[in-house]
């Protein structure tokens, strides 16, 4: 199982509004996550907007290209993108570059 960390930052502005989102998951984005084998997903966001992803896959890229197909993504993705800084365009999803794994306790 690979192991996936990355960091994104949620505008200062629209973190309250962020944390509402999430408490609100679209039923259906939830069932393609797990559909496009994404496992132990969290988000934790820290009160300056830093926002650290977590989640456990076969292959990453795999499952990113699962969700990349999906309708419900792409809406998602849409709306999400207004809340984060330095996207320079892309949907949050293209922005989620895995951080180097350079310790695990397991």
């Amino acid at each position: 199982m690979q192991r996936v960390c990355f960091l994104l930052k949620v505008r200062q502005d629209r973190i309250d509004e962020y944390r509402a989102r999430h408490a609100e998951v679209w039923p259906e984005m939830l069932a393609a996550l797990s559909a496009a084998g994404w496992h132990n997903y969290s988000l934790f966001l820290r009160e300056d907007g830093l926002l650290v992803g977590y989640l456990e896959t076969e292959d990453f890229d795999r499952a990113r290209a699962a969700m990349d197909a999906t309708e419900v993504n792409a809406r998602w993705q849409q709306q999400m993108a207004g809340y984060f800084e330095q996207l320079d365009g892309a949907a949050p999803d293209a922005a989620m570059v895995p951080l180097s794994e350079v310790f695990h306790l397991s």
